[in-house]
């Protein structure tokens, strides 16, 4: 079936309150839900730290990403929602560090909050197998 879906779930309490999944995969196209820096449960990790933050979340990516074979080699666009834009250069370091060999197409989008108000930092990526 050329249009299977392919779902990768995290676990987070968010996923069934909303319906979505961490990750979709339809062909060589998996689509990445926007990602925040949570443990397995849902704990916020690195609060009040944007790098952290980021960090985490980039890892989240990379997780569901490695559920299907894949990594983060492979992501070609992120874009990240931050809720202070002052603090991008933390958010720009943490990102460099997880994608900076892979250069993907990113955008920095300001929001006045996430879910959490914990949450500092949110990651979509769009990546190609």
């Amino acid at each position: 079936m050329k249009n299977k879906r392919t779902k990768i779930f995290s676990g987070t309490p968010w996923e069934p309150k909303v319906g979505y999944a961490r990750a979709v995969q339809v062909g060589d196209t998996v689509y990445v839900s926007g990602t925040t820096a949570t443990d397995p449960s849902g704990k916020i990790v690195g609060p009040g730290d944007a790098y952290a933050q980021t960090v985490q979340a980039s890892r989240n990516i990379e997780n569901a990403l490695n559920r299907l074979g894949l990594g983060l080699e492979h992501v070609v666009r992120t874009r990240i929602y931050l809720t202070d834009m002052d603090r991008w250069e933390e958010v720009a370091k943490g990102h460099s560090e997880c994608f900076g060999d892979v250069h993907p197409a990113t955008s920095f989008v300001g929001v006045t909050r996430l879910v959490d108000p914990e949450m500092l930092v949110e990651i979509e990526a769009l990546a190609v197998a």
